[in-house]
């Protein structure tokens, strides 16, 4: 061709496309479509990538149409992806023109990155490892064999529901571990009923330890004595043995538990499934009312469905999805690598506990470690006014949406996530690769950080359902950060986890919101948990109106009883919580910063913040795609007890009123919680608050700190008197010693004991006194006791009520003396003394 030709079809080519796009802000894609067509509603294009591309020339050219932006409208069906569709810089809209992906009104649109298993045919005869009963009952499919390499997968969608990949123990059920050497890295369980240790090489290990799991590959395995010794593949092994936290739990409470999968030998029930990598071929037992021969079968191929990737001087911009459904994403570290978990689902690269303690940050941390971040179906980075509107991101391996660094005003509104192996959201930095996770996180640029996204009216459930340790959504580093009106439920560890780093000190976190959360329904497995967690300083951040309810009871959960509504975990500080509803004020404030604030939390917060919580009214419609809750496992509740702390200090020590207004600001206590005698303090509490206030009363460097909560005496006034108590209460607390006679000792308890039958008369005195409880507490020697009156009632106008015609409560407090004796500082003769409060 000539150069006047060319030139010729150059122009013809730029005037045609000039012509084709003058209507062309709306861009047509259907199954039916071809990307040779000009993306209109009559002929459009056949896929999401085309689209992008030609509404990336649209911009490019500055095109008349665009001025109003660009929607790109998907009429419905599966989208089968090969690769992850990825949104450029030269993609982004503007505030007048922005990009829109959107579903057509009518059907579903599904950007999936599954395969189908086509060709199911019943297995006739035997398979060498097939348990007995499973013989006649299985029927097998040849594996996808892209470019000659059989695909390898960890999920098995049968008619849009996850089966069970094939596992020693059915169900929830699992063994537990005998003992683990860290020095060898090797792992001792109990013997396997019908496995040989000879065919377990290439099994995989899924252990549960405190709050998070691993997955171990294992490498072989041996006999000795009666138990079965494992060693497993690096790098997890060496990590696995060399961190400290978590680590396997060998405790008296039980050991870790575990389960064994990637076996034709656990293939013993309907609904799991086993892929056989030697022979191609994938097998499963169905079960009744399944119909193989037309089964939609799926499994994932792709970690990533879509990716938003801008750079920090050139982010994407106002681009936004909506109606669109995320499905059948893969995640394979955890078969190719392993997967040891440090928290929130980030797995260690690398991770030891030091020799010598400390480091300039923390003096007495004991550990290091550097984390990756798992995959995620979708990934957002460097990228503002982005957003994701009526979505569903479901039936996913790893985490759902990810909102990474320099992300900012971005909106994730009226979205489902349901049936997703890792967490739901996560967003900013939890800490880049090459940086220790324990350092704070301060970017010479702070364009770096995650700030001013909103995450509101979703819904998230049945995620955490592969990687236990993952969460509903997780924050990292990030600021300006508002989570407002979610509903979270049927999770297996935390609900919301805000921050990152345990540490105290500054970072870039501040000013984050999360307010009118419905969370439920959580900690199904793994504890040291809550429905709502903090790490780390960040100032200005307010967790206010939440509704946390309905705790799973763990089944193997490391301590049965650490587990909380609401959990600030270590550096803490600045963060106001108020007015959040739970069934109990179970919380812990673990190794917390300064300036935290508690206002009105727990079961007395008014109804109508409850009523608040959760999915505004015209995001209900999102309810119907909820979970249901377990009908076999246990809902946990706090049993709630009266305690008291003594701390003893030097006489020229205790901490001033101002200090400890503060310290109840900090620590969920009323103000009338503290009494004082001499040198001594008493905190009047809830059992609830003990594991708190054991770590934070330390702050004070008391002499001794000293717990009560051995109650052996109660008179209850509704319960002995048969009258409603007053509606408030004041409370009078006396301590006194018992003699140091071990025989008088158990006298003087057997009598407690009896009292309410043999002494019936002091009941009836108190009851007279209008005395509404009143309780005694032992530590060794020392009792405590508490008498509870009317609020603003005086007790020395009540006592003298409980003698009126009534000899025998003199006799017994005549008999009561030879027991006690006076606590240290009490004068000559003086036996009980009373404490003051603190106003």
């Amino acid at each position: 061709m000539n150069r006047k030709g060319f030139f010729y079809l150059f122009l013809l080519f730029n005037v045609t496309i000039t012509v084709i796009n003058v209507d062309a802000a709306d861009i047509y894609v259907s199954l039916k479509g071809n990307d040779f067509n000009l993306g209109t509603k009559e002929k459009p294009l056949s896929t999401l990538h085309s689209a992008l591309r030609k509404a990336r020339e649209l911009r490019r050219l500055n095109d008349p149409s665009i001025k109003g932006g660009i929607k790109i409208i998907l009429e419905n069906g599966v989208y089968k992806l090969n690769e992850p569709l990825i949104v450029h810089p030269e993609d982004s809209g503007t505030k007048d023109s922005p990009t829109e992906i959107i579903a057509a009104s009518k059907g579903k649109v599904v950007l999936s990155g599954g395969v189908e298993l086509v060709g199911w045919k019943k297995v006739v005869g035997n398979i060498s490892g097939l348990p007995k009963n499973a013989i006649g009952n299985v029927w097998s499919a040849n594996v996808p064999s892209p470019a000659g390499q059989t695909l390898v997968f960890r999920q098995l969608w049968l008619n849009a529901k996850k089966a069970t990949k094939a596992r020693d123990k059915n169900g929830e059920e699992m063994s537990r571990i005998l003992s683990w050497d860290f020095k060898n890295q090797t792992c001792r369980i109990p013997l396997l009923k019908n496995i040989h240790p000879s065919t377990m090489a290439g099994m995989e290990m899924v252990i549960h330890q405190w709050w998070a799991i691993a997955n171990l590959r294992i490498k072989s395995a041996k006999t000795i004595g009666n138990a079965i010794e494992l060693t497993f593949m690096q790098p997890e092994s060496r990590i696995q043995s060399e961190h400290p936290w978590p680590a396997p739990w060998i405790s008296e409470s039980g050991n870790s538990a575990f389960y064994l999968t990637n076996s034709i030998q656990f293939l013993d029930e309907p609904g799991e499934w086993y892929e056989d990598l030697y022979n191609h071929k994938v097998y499963y037992w169905p079960k009744k009312n399944e119909q193989m021969q037309n089964a939609d079968a799926v499994v994932p191929h792709l970690e990533t469905l879509l990716k938003i990737e801008g750079t920090i001087d050139n982010p994407v911009v106002y681009v936004t999805f909506k109606g669109i459904s995320f499905e059948h994403s893969t995640w394979l570290r955890p078969s190719k690598e392993g997967h040891v978990p440090h928290q929130t689902g980030m797995y260690m690269l690398d991770a030891y506990k030091l020799e010598i303690p400390g480091t300039p940050d923390k003096q007495s941390l004991e550990n290091q470690a550097w984390v990756g971040r798992p995959a995620a179906a979708v990934e957002v980075s460097y990228a503002t006014n982005t957003n994701f509107e009526n979505c569903r991101f479901e039936h996913l391996a790893s985490t759902g949406l990810d909102y990474k660094k320099g992300t900012r005003d971005n909106v994730v509104k009226g979205n489902l996530f349901k049936d997703i192996g890792g967490s739901g959201i996560l967003v900013g930095t939890f800490s880049d690769e090459a940086v220790e996770v324990h350092l704070p996180y301060k970017p010479s640029d702070l364009r770096e950080v995650a700030t001013g996204n909103r995450i509101e009216n979703n819904l998230i459930t049945d995620v955490t359902n592969e990687d236990w340790g993952a969460v509903g959504i997780g924050a990292g580093y990030v600021s300006d950060l508002k989570i407002l009106n979610n509903e979270i439920n049927e999770v297996s560890y935390t609900g919301i986890s805000v921050g990152w780093g345990w540490t105290k000190s500054q970072n870039v976190m501040k000013n984050n919101l999360i307010s009118e959360n419905k969370i439920h329904h959580y900690g199904k497995r793994m504890y040291d948990v809550a429905g709502i967690y903090t790490l780390s300083a960040q100032p200005g951040t307010q967790i206010i109106g939440n509704d946390i309810d309905y705790i799973y009871d763990a089944p193997y959960a490391h301590l049965p009883d650490h587990w909380f509504y609401i959990y600030t975990d270590e550096g803490s500080s600045g963060i106001t919580l108020r007015n959040n509803w739970t069934p109990a004020e179970k919380y812990l404030q673990n190794a917390n910063g300064p300036d935290n604030l508690w206002e009105n939390n727990g079961p007395k917060v008014a109804e109508s913040i409850r009523q608040n919580a959760g999915l505004q009214k015209e995001f209900h419609y999102l309810l119907k795609d909820n979970s249901s809750p377990s009908l076999t496992q246990k809902i946990k509740k706090a049993e709630d007890k009266q305690a008291l702390f003594e701390l003893v200090f030097k006489s020229d020590e205790l901490p001033n009123t101002k200090e400890l207004t503060t310290f109840a600001k900090e620590n969920n206590l009323l103000p009338s919680s503290f009494f004082k005698w001499n040198n001594r303090l008493i905190i009047y509490t809830s059992s609830l608050k003990v594991e708190s206030l054991t770590q934070t009363l330390k702050k004070f460097k008391a002499n001794e700190i000293k717990l009560y909560d051995d109650m052996f005496y109660d008179f209850n006034r509704k319960k002995i008197c048969g009258v409603e108590p007053a509606k408030e209460w004041d409370h009078v607390i006396l301590s006194a010693n018992l003699v140091d006679d071990q025989k008088l000792q158990k006298e003087y308890l057997n009598y407690h004991k009896t009292q309410f039958e043999k002494w019936p008369e002091l009941s009836k005195g108190f009851c007279n006194a209008d005395f509404q409880q009143l309780v005694i507490f032992r530590n060794g020697r020392q009792l405590m006791l508490i008498i509870s009156i009317p609020k603003g009632a005086d007790l020395d106008k009540l006592n003298p009520k409980t003698t009126e015609n009534n000899p025998r409560v003199n006799e017994w407090n005549a008999l009561m003396k030879k027991y006690q004796e006076g606590i240290e500082g009490t004068k000559k003769d003086e036996v009980w003394v009373f404490f003051k409060k603190i106003n």
